[in-house]
């Protein structure tokens, strides 16, 4: 049965999608198994070209990538220009180190013998992706297994499978036939490419989901990147800038980001003065202008239910300013709770929209225990004037990612991985390679 995408700017049906089923997963699967031989096969140099060329196909179409990102999710364009930007890069990143080398270990090892060590394709790659960044998420996980040799089945959100089909019609053209195949489809459609004959699994999304492909999953490698639910710790002395920057970090993407800022973590002495700086910096933030509405109705009810539920005083919140026909959509401001107990939802649990709690600790160790006392740890950021302190702070931090002094700055370069119930493996920068390769020691006597 097909499926109803809703536009989130206005809640009005905009296009239908189809939706794959067991027999439809199966023959995808089966067609991507052909071509991952021969996709292996080719050097890496060839690979690294075709991957560049599709990386220039998707920037030479780059509106049309943005028309979609903004239909399926809402956001302003400026935003899906920069991630659009962002899925180029990344790709032509990794079309150059997959021609590096990541061998641990080479040479005269064992008396008598060579040996090396060659890095070598998982085969098929399942992929689930989530509908906050659409196309960016995808690019996290295919751009690496693509280059490491492996062949793709991407199964993107309900909610936003516009880019992602796109790229597939120039990745046939540019990779050859079922090197990436995409699958849209419900949350069983994902179930069921899981469930299939891959030889792993790359899934963004939600812990409950998390949990589910990794039950289901069995012995086979598995990538999870889940929930965030992020810190960030402001010292008395933390630059003027902090505010607003947290706020920008806070309401980009509608507060859909997994790395957001969620959780600002006070010292009693900077409390009062950081409330009404944030508040002051939200005030400027404007749901319909400065960032998009949240993606569907089903995340509209999840954040009115933590927000309700919140024992937490607004403090400020901002304004939503759309037009006539879009006032149906799934608009809401960005917030500042304060006063809050530690147990509160709004604390405990991810909100996933523009808001942002902030809580007061009595002492810099303290706020440290504090950021570190939820159940996710993904990212964090702290915010001061002393680099050692800052850096010990940023040590004892249960996170796979901290910033110091900015909240939210990624490159291809860099690593980004959970921990805790945020997750296990690696996105971006040559490690996320070996979630996509498996080595082989090779070791020849020798006269």
């Amino acid at each position: 049965m097909p499926s109803t995408a809703t536009d989130p700017r206005t809640g009005v049906p905009r296009q239908v999608f189809p939706t794959l089923r067991e027999d439809d997963i199966h023959r995808a699967v089966h067609s991507a198994r052909l071509s991952a031989a021969g996709w292996a096969a080719l050097t890496t140099g060839e690979r690294s070209r075709r991957l560049l060329r599709l990386a220039a196909a998707v920037e030479d179409d780059a509106a049309a990538y943005v028309r979609s990102e903004c239909a399926g999710t809402g956001k302003p364009r400026s935003e899906a220009e920069g991630e659009i930007a962002n899925c180029v890069d990344l790709l032509r990143f990794y079309a150059g180190v997959v021609r590096g080398d990541l061998s641990p270990a080479s040479g005269h090892r064992i008396p008598g013998r060579e040996s090396w060590v060659r890095w070598e394709p998982l085969g098929v790659v399942g992929v689930v992706v989530p509908w906050n960044y659409p196309l960016m998420m995808a690019i996290w996980r295919l751009a690496p297994a693509l280059a490491a040799g492996n062949a793709v089945v991407l199964k993107p959100a309900e909610t936003t499978p516009d880019s992602v089909l796109l790229l597939a019609e120039h990745a046939a053209e540019v990779l050859g036939p079922d090197v990436l195949t995409v699958t849209p489809g419900d949350r069983e459609t994902g179930r069921l490419l899981v469930a299939s004959d891959v030889d792993a699994i790359a899934f963004t999304g939600s812990l409950q989901g998390g949990l589910d492909v990794h039950a289901r999953a069995g012995v086979r490698r598995v990538s999870l990147e889940l929930g965030g639910n992020c810190p960030a710790i402001v010292l008395p002395d933390a630059p003027a800038h902090t505010y607003e920057d947290l706020v920008a970090a806070c309401t980009y993407n509608a507060g859909q980001s997994c790395a957001a800022p969620a959780r600002v973590i006070t010292l009693a002495e900077n409390f009062d003065s950081t409330v009404s700086a944030l508040a002051e910096a939200m005030r400027g933030r404007r749901a319909g202008a400065d960032f998009g509405p949240l993606n569907n109705p089903d995340q509209l009810a999840r954040y009115d239910s933590i927000l309700n539920a919140s024992k937490a005083a607004i403090r400020e919140q901002g304004d939503v300013v759309v037009a006539p026909d879009e006032r149906g959509g799934y608009w809401r401001p960005g917030v500042v709770l304060a006063d809050l107990p530690d147990d509160d939802p709004a604390v405990t649990e991810e909100i996933f929209g523009p808001v942002l709690t902030v809580q007061a600790a009595d002492s810099p160790e303290h706020a440290v225990r504090m950021a570190n006392d939820v159940p996710q740890a993904l990212a964090a950021s702290v915010w001061g004037d002393s680099v050692s302190g800052l850096l010990g702070i940023s040590r004892e931090l249960q996170a796979g990612e901290v910033w110091v002094n900015c909240h939210l700055e990624q490159t291809a370069d860099l690593p980004h991985g959970g921990r805790k119930q945020s997750g296990s493996g690696t996105d971006l920068s040559v490690l996320a390679l070996t979630e996509y390769q498996r080595p082989k020691t090779v070791t020849v006597r020798i006269a």
